[in-house]
């Protein structure tokens, strides 16, 4: 039995004795570990590509001066024209009569010139002599000039009525192509109402709806690169030449004219573009997204300070881009911004950080 006993008590002296090791060394609780990436800064100018058509400097909407019924219709869309070519052509009917009824006129004021041309020459003669008197010969002369002013009118008249006639003809005032139609034979025309648009001859623009969002700020003198958009490599370069000042109603974008340097075979009028042009560069920081966190409503990413501890930092996003973001304030360089394993922390957590090559526990 006295062995026994001393066999028990020798168990319990080294159970005691693990138990006061186990109590010496408590296991240390493990930091979070972190990526992190040190912020630089630099200057970020984002490229916008659009589609746009090919529109000739100077379109012009052709119209009649005055208004009749329509009766021929020489030219279809893209038909290419000549200046002075007539394009369509009014019934002249009513403006005939016009010109008729003036030129009768004309001859009538003629004949009142005639007829009173001799009776003032009559009175020239008889006045010297004394067989006339001095009202007579005043009278002769009125009424002669009055006459020649009423065939001066007359002639007038005829000279519009014949100008009106000529408005029959639609006329195109300078070479080009013809690239719409609002009016059919037949149909009855207002003066002035557009019969057909004609894209002269000469520089071409690259033109191309925008939306405003995209000009917060105005186009700078950069290169644009223009290409067809079924055929990259027929290609040009040009410059923005205008931007209208009103949005459109309808779809909430601006247009932007861009000349073109030179234009290639095969960029014709009406082609579809697209161009690639990139914004003035603004001091940026690019982040991986899963750098990216939220703080309530607000963006934000964690920071790491010197001490080794968290803190949630609000910035602004200026471009989300595939895989990447663009911080365009809140960061001024020189920040560590964890960029992975950054699900679980809290502000004021002390992290552990992963060296570069070192892909545990810091996993996205």
């Amino acid at each position: 039995m006295t062995g026994l006993n001393s066999k028990w008590m020798v168990g319990l002296g080294l159970l005691a004795l693990l138990g006061g090791c186990g109590a010496e060394k408590p296991t240390e609780k493990e930091h979070p570990r972190v990526r992190i990436q040190s912020v630089q800064s630099s200057d970020f100018a984002p490229s916008v590509t659009l589609t746009g058509d090919i529109q000739a400097r100077v379109q012009t909407e052709l119209s009649f001066r005055v208004g009749g019924k329509i009766v021929q219709r020489l030219v279809d869309v893209g038909d290419r024209v000549s200046a002075q070519q007539v394009l369509a052509r009014l019934d002249p009917k009513d403006l005939q009569t016009n010109v008729d009824s003036a030129a009768a006129s004309v001859f009538a004021e003629q004949a009142r010139v005639k007829q009173a041309s001799a009776a003032f020459v009559r009175q020239q003669k008889l006045l010297p002599k004394g067989y006339t008197s001095q009202s007579e010969y005043d009278s002769a002369q009125a009424a002669l000039r009055s006459s020649q002013s009423a065939l001066s009118a007359a002639q007038a008249q005829l000279a519009n009525a014949r100008e009106q006639l000529s408005y029959t003809e639609l006329v195109a005032e300078a070479p080009g192509v013809i690239t719409a139609r609002q009016a059919e034979v037949g149909q009855v025309v207002q003066a002035t109402m557009p019969i057909f648009s004609l894209a002269r001859d000469g520089e071409r623009d690259a033109v191309f709806n925008v939306y405003e969002s995209l000009l917060m700020e105005p186009p700078g003198q950069e290169t644009i690169h223009i290409s067809l958009l079924d055929n990259p490599k027929v290609a040009t370069t040009g410059k923005v030449r205008e931007v209208t000042p009103v949005v459109s109603a309808q779809s909430g974008t601006v247009q932007v004219k861009v000349l073109l340097d030179a234009l290639p075979a095969g960029m014709d009028l009406g082609s579809v573009v697209s161009a690639t042009a990139r914004a003035n560069g603004k001091a940026s920081v690019v982040l991986p997204w899963s750098a990216l966190t939220k703080n309530l409503r607000e963006p934000a990413v964690w920071l790491v300070g010197e001490d080794g501890k968290t803190v949630l930092h609000n910035v602004k996003v200026g471009r989300y881009l595939t895989g990447k973001v663009i911080i365009s304030e809140g960061l001024k360089g020189g920040e560590k911004v964890v960029v992975a394993g950054g699900q679980l922390l809290h502000p004021g957590m002390r992290v552990e950080i992963a060296a570069s090559g070192d892909d545990q526990g810091a996993q996205p």
